[in-house]
């Protein structure tokens, strides 16, 4: 009886060993490709915070 349970230990811990190194292995090519460079056009780059008059009676009432 503590043979049977020592093996269906055994057994589980192995099962974890191999999902853990299938895991590894499936990840392993995505982090080795390198990432690609991408070139923000204007519309990315511009300014969009702009002061407008809700923006001013924001800090005034606020006091900022």
């Amino acid at each position: 009886m503590s043979q049977k349970n020592k093996d269906a230990g055994l057994d589980r811990r192995n099962f974890f060993k191999a999902l853990g190194a299938g895991a590894t292995a499936a990840v392993a090519p995505v982090a080795v490709t390198p990432a690609a460079a991408v070139d923000p056009g204007k519309e990315e780059t511009k300014a969009r915070y702009r002061e407008s008059e809700h923006v001013k009676d924001f800090y005034r009432v606020n006091r900022y």
